[in-house]
């Protein structure tokens, strides 16, 4: 699912090819099922060696993700199921291809990649209980500077242009910050409530 600042900027295009994939048959269950197999497969390519094939395909896996709502919507097939698989799989997605990096970094000797791709890993999953929680308590949580289109992007571009190293530690401060966007945002909201 994109984030909100994303979906904005790029539903002009989203929207009609999420129409125009529903009118083929596509369903949203499919792509986001889709995203999945290339985020697993650019996860062993990455572990593999193949960093700069691995960086294409989770860019490549990020699109089916970016349409699976577009379809839903355009198809009339929206709805809680498809909302709930939606949010898993990109838990899974995003494992898979750091998990890839962890086993990078203990493939070659490099510790530092490894611990760096495990606190990515980490902080990632914060950032989505944030919002999950923020959510279920019935608050509004659509802040942060490193939501996940914006992590796979960097993430990405990192491996495929070789910048892993800085990739990572720019994944690891913009999430960080993110936690604390979204935690201080809820925080004010449940004030507020109080």
């Amino acid at each position: 699912m994109l984030s909100s600042k994303a979906r904005r900027a790029v539903s002009h295009v989203v929207d009609p090819v999420g129409q125009s994939l529903a009118r083929a048959g596509v369903t949203a269950n499919t792509l986001t099922v889709l995203g999945l197999a290339g985020s697993v497969a650019a996860g062993v390519l990455v572990g593999s060696g193949h960093t700069a094939i691995g960086g294409a395909l989770t860019l490549l896996a990020g699109l089916p993700d970016m349409l699976d709502g577009a379809v839903a919507k355009a198809s009339g097939s929206a709805g809680a199921r498809g909302a709930f698989l939606d949010s898993v799989v990109d838990r899974l997605s995003d494992a898979a291809v750091l998990l890839g990096v962890v086993w990078l970094g203990a493939a070659t000797d490099q510790p530092r990649i490894a611990v760096l791709a495990g606190l990515v890993t980490a902080l990632s999953l914060i950032v989505s209980y944030v919002k999950a929680r923020a959510q279920s308590l019935g608050f509004s949580c659509e802040v942060g500077i490193a939501e996940r289109p914006e992590r796979i992007v960097v993430l990405g571009a990192a491996l495929l242009f070789g910048l892993l190293e800085p990739g990572l530690w720019l994944l690891v401060a913009g999430t960080a910050v993110t936690v604390v966007q979204r935690v201080v945002t809820v925080w004010r909201q449940a004030r507020v409530a109080q």
